[in-house]
């Protein structure tokens, strides 16, 4: 531990992270332990001044050692917990003031400094909403020149220069990571205009030129060092692209800030700008970074439209652009052989117009007085010519980049004052050989381009030299005489072209534009009044009313004033929302004992309780183990809940409570549910809001999608047993029954059905094969062209609406548990042991009261029981949903397929209970129905239609994974009995056989499901038959 933790003198800001770090019970806690420590560095608001109670002593807090903690601190504990109550009583102010200093405290030296650590502690961390909008009002409030400042302050000594270097290269790789981060996190989805990446480098651009400009008054070497290493930063981020982007999406330095930077160099204090660019350019870290600023810079330069018009305004341009490049980039000479390598590669390794041949030459010859750069001339010419005299360059090349080439060679010996150097470079024999070369080329335009250039050379040598043929209009012959045209004056000697000229050049054509207002066109329009004063439009003249004696209606302010009067609301006593799981948990589930005292305080706890635990739950998934360590409670609570106070939504919220916890706490909630689950204290609506945590829950976990919940968006109910009118609305909420509205809003049902008609489907491609007749009506179809496909009305669209709901609960949230891993041992498994416990102890219990008469006697199959029908239906059908959403667990095919198969055959074929099925008022000993399997009892519809879907799914997933290897080879019997099974069930159905709770939609999908499964059985047999005769 270090010297500052033994220290006493730090002992009350300690004590003060520590607290913010642990659980804060009520906000009248929270906000002094948050006035504090700003009280003590000088940024707390003053209207906040109030609830600095516990001041800290002078010196308490230090910025480097305390407030990365306290920022941390509130990130990882008090943000996600204490936000939206923040917000809601207008407090959330304090939290900003830890990382964004208002307007107020900017002149103090702590805000900087503040806001330079909350960089850093922002993006060390995860990322959550509250984390990207503090770094939107950080990038507008302190962006770089501001944190530039903290750290190389233009008054005063510079202090420890090697640590500042260290922070600031922190700062830029922290900066620069922005944009990155935040589109990591949101996934593409909209975010703050701020921190999208084009937007944020253009102001960072500009933000980068304003630093350059204010560091130009106090250049030292430490500042340029900075400075080079923001600009290193920025070019490999690449924000100096090498031709302007089409797209405001891609930022780029010089289009952002060229025309300020043209600004400020023709002011009065232009040449320390100038000099500091020099400088700049030529310490980059490497010549790579110096080539690539250059060649964004050429690129936004402003060249003629037509490079080799000879006029005066477009010389000016060229003159302009030439001297921009000497003022930020230098001048050529032997002293900088860097910049002129660069130069040369840049200018030369690529191909260009004819007017950024103009600005190169001009240059080269523009020095910083009236007299040419004749040194500078003189090396750029060299390097031009050891390309155009290249043989590869002559037979190889394009035309266009031909022409380039011989302009700026051209018009760089034009530039020369006198003496020219086309004396020497006429004997030159590499010149003369590049001659012969081009005249001996194919190309008639190609040619004509060295006949020119000798035809110049030799001009300006005191030669004549004419080769005639520079007349016509094709081969390149109008360019020659353009280019012939423009050599008769020097660009260099050309009056430069001043900022309005190059805005608006002179033009008799030229107007100004119509300026529009920013906030677009005027909406007001104007009525003409007559001159009269009087308008004859009776229609418009209001009717002469006495004033009211009554008093004027209230306004939106009065009646909230009046909600705010406490000696109005005298006993209603306001329940504070919970911040805490610890706190939910108390308000749904009193850990004092029964509950008593007031009924309103108890009704609006659970109101207030319902309406924020879903979002509380999922917000705690990603901080720490608060909700493992609550998540149990949680259920108990929200699985006990009862609606006695007629309270809006509680189905809804009450499921989405329990749905949130499955599925951000499986290893805790799964469990506990099952183990509530088989308590006989709950009602038939608990345990189904129990399965459908589970089966939903699971689902999400999986990433699949999810239905809406009961209750939300009613699932379709146009599924009718016989063809019928519905009645009007009002008629049909009326009349329809309990049974109607358990089964419209039945999503665990409504995902069975889909799962289970996918797996018929999958079988019936190679079941029709073995029919004769549907293959030969196959083969004799006449069938519709490739090209044209149908698009079949499906769900997509809410399928692709609920998948983006579900991505968008994940993205904010980072998934840490996979249902895979879960599915055995905290989902399938013990809700699978856990019933045959159940179902041994209750037959016990049966067989214990089988003596007593007939009234006495224990039925554990009552009405709402969990072997009654109604449950046992349900938990079955829960079950495969379970299990189909487990198909990549590792233990699928050994473990989890063979027992949820066998408990499928059992309960489909096997009495749960001694009265199963039995009328009370009929003969025990009538057999009603197929499955019973000679039993004194028949199952019920619904129990049978779920126990041959579970056993569908089972065969439809083993075939899937290795085409039922592992069942039919390791669990042969088990097949042959459930495929037998299935036959008898729809062999009784084909006969006519009656079901108990049979009829309608019931019956449809009981066939369904007992032809699925005798086909999927005879699908697996068929593969592994030979293999399966010695085992069965």
């Amino acid at each position: 531990m270090s010297s500052e933790y033994t220290d006493a003198t730090f002992a009350q800001i300690r004590d003060t992270i520590a607290r913010l770090q642990s659980s804060i019970q009520d906000l009248e806690t929270l906000l002094p332990l948050l006035a504090a420590p700003l009280a003590c560095l000088g940024l707390l608001p003053p209207r906040f001044g109030q609830y600095n109670i516990s001041p800290l002593s002078s010196g308490q807090v230090d910025c480097a050692r305390h407030i990365p903690l306290l920022q941390r601190a509130l990130l990882e504990h008090i943000i996600p917990t204490w936000e939206s109550i923040l917000r809601q009583e207008h407090k959330y102010d304090l939290i900003e003031q830890y990382f964004c200093p208002d307007v107020i405290s900017f002149a103090s030296p702590a805000a900087g400094q503040v806001a330079l650590y909350a960089y850093s502690t922002i993006l060390s961390l995860q990322l959550r909403d509250a984390s990207v909008s503090l770094l939107a009002r950080l990038c507008k409030a302190y962006p770089i020149e501001v944190l530039h400042s903290v750290l190389y302050p233009s008054t005063g000594r510079t202090v420890a220069s090697p640590r500042h270097s260290v922070s600031w290269e922190d700062c830029v790789r922290n900066l620069i990571a922005i944009p990155t981060k935040v589109a990591n996190y949101t996934e593409g989805k909209s975010t703050s205009h701020v921190l999208e990446y084009g937007t944020y480098f253009a102001d960072m651009c500009m933000r980068t030129e304003i630093l350059i400009y204010t560091s130009s008054s106090r250049i030292t070497q430490e500042r340029i060092s900075s400075l080079t290493y923001l600009l290193g930063k920025l070019v490999n981020v690449g924000v100096f692209p090498p031709s302007i982007p089409a797209s405001p999406a891609q930022p780029s330095f010089f289009r952002s800030t060229l025309s300020v930077m043209r600004t400020r160099l023709g002011s009065s204090d232009g040449s320390r700008y100038s000099a500091l660019w020099n400088r700049l350019c030529l310490d980059l870290p490497s010549s790579q970074n110096l080539r690539t600023v250059m060649t964004s810079l050429f690129s936004s330069l402003t060249t003629p439209q037509d490079g080799l018009s000879p006029e005066a305004h477009t010389r000016g341009v060229v003159k302009r652009e030439a001297t921009l490049l000497r003022r930020l980039i230098g001048t050529l000479g032997k002293d900088n052989g860097e910049l002129l390598d660069c130069f040369s590669a840049v200018a030369l390794g690529r191909s260009w117009e004819e007017g950024h041949a103009r600005i190169f030459a001009c240059w080269g010859a523009v020095a910083q007085g009236s007299d040419k750069n004749r040194e500078g001339l003189e090396l750029f010419l060299a390097k031009v010519l050891d390309i155009w005299t290249d043989a590869e360059h002559v037979r190889h090349s394009l035309l266009s980049q031909h022409r380039y080439l011989t302009s700026l060679l051209l018009l760089t010996i034009n530039q020369f004052p006198a003496p020219s150097p086309a004396h020497e470079l006429a004997l030159s024999p590499p010149f003369v050989r590049s001659i012969s070369t081009y005249i001996s080329h194919l190309d008639p335009s190609v040619r004509r381009c060295g006949m020119l250039v000798a035809e110049e050379v030799a001009r300006a040598a005191g030669k004549a030299l004419n080769f005639g043929e520079w007349e016509g209009e094709d081969q390149g012959r109008p360019w020659c005489r353009k280019l012939r045209d423009l050599l008769q004056a020097c660009d260099a000697d050309a009056d430069e072209l001043e900022e309005d000229e190059l805005q608006h050049p002179r033009s008799p054509m030229s107007q100004p534009a119509p300026t529009i207002p920013e906030d677009g066109p005027s909406t007001q329009i104007a009525l003409e009044v007559p001159t009269s004063g009087y308008d004859s439009d009776d229609s418009m003249t209001g009717y002469a009313s006495p004033a009211s004696s009554r008093s004027a209606s209230p306004t939106p302010s009065d009646l909230e004033e009046i909600e705010r009067d406490p000696t109005v609301r005298v006993g209603v006593k306001k329940v504070p929302r919970p911040v805490y799981l610890a706190q939910l948990g108390e308000m749904v589930r009193s850990s004092g004992g029964l509950q008593g005292g007031n009924e309103q305080d108890t009704a609006t706890k659970n109101e207030v309780a319902l309406d924020v635990a879903e979002e509380l739950i999922r917000r705690k998934s990603g901080y720490g183990s608060e909700l493992e360590e609550n998540a149990v409670n949680l259920v108990y609570g929200f699985v006990g809940l009862q609606d006695n106070y007629d309270l809006d939504g509680f189905d809804q919220k009450r499921q989405a409570a329990l749905n949130a916890l499955v599925a951000c706490c499986p290893r805790k909630a799964a469990p506990t549910i099952i183990e509530q689950f088989f308590t006989n204290q709950y009602s038939t609506d608990q345990r189904f809001v129990m399965l459908n945590a589970l089966a939903l829950g699971s689902r999400e976990l999986t990433s699949l999608p999810v239905p809406d919940l009961p209750g939300g968006h009613a699932l379709p109910t146009n599924k009718t047993a016989f063809p019928s009118k519905q009645l009007p609305p009002a008629l049909h909420k009326k009349y329809v029954t309990t049974g109607d509205q358990l089964s419209t809003n039945n999503p665990v049902q409504h995902l069975l059905e889909g799962i289970s008609q996918l797996a018929i489907e999958k079988g019936k491609s190679a079941t029709e094969d073995k029919v004769p007749e549907l293959v030969r009506e196959r083969n004799l179809r006449v069938r519709p062209s490739s090209k044209i496909s149908e698009v079949t009305p499906t769900s997509s669209s809410a399928r692709n609406a609920l998948m983006h709901q579900l991505a968008s609960v994940n993205s904010r949230h980072a998934k840490l548990t996979s249902f895979s891993d879960v599915a055995a041992e905290f989902f399938i498994c013990p809700l699978i042991h856990r019933f045959w416990q159940f179902l041994r102890d209750e037959q016990a219990r049966e067989a214990r009261s089988a003596h007593q008469p007939l009234l006495h006697r224990y039925r554990s199959a009552g009405s709402g029981l969990v072997l009654g029908a109604l449950v046992l239906g349900r938990m079955l059908e829960t079950l495969a949903v379970l299990v189909h959403a487990a198909r990549n667990a590792r233990e699928w095919l050994h473990v989890i397929a063979p027992d949820a198969l066998e408990l499928a055959l059992t309960l489909g074929t096997r009495p749960v209970s001694r009265g199963e099925g039995v009328d009370e008022d009929e003969d025990e000993d009538a057999d009603t129905g197929p499955g019973a399997g000679g039993e004194k009892s028949s199952k019920e519809a619904a129990v049978l239609t779920a126990a041959l879907e579970l056993s569908l799914v089972v065969l439809d997933g083993c075939l899937d994974l290795d085409e039922g290897r592992s069942l039919g080879l390791g669990h042969t019997a088990l097949l042959m009995s459930t495929g037998e099974w299935a036959g008898k069930v729809f062999g009784s159905l084909e006969d006519g056989a009656k079901v108990l709770g049979g009829g309608g939609v019931q019956e449809v999908r009981l066939r369904r499901a007992a032809a699925g499964v005798i086909l999927k059985v005879d699908e697996l047999t068929a593969k592994w038959r030979r293999s399966m005769i010695e085992l069965v």
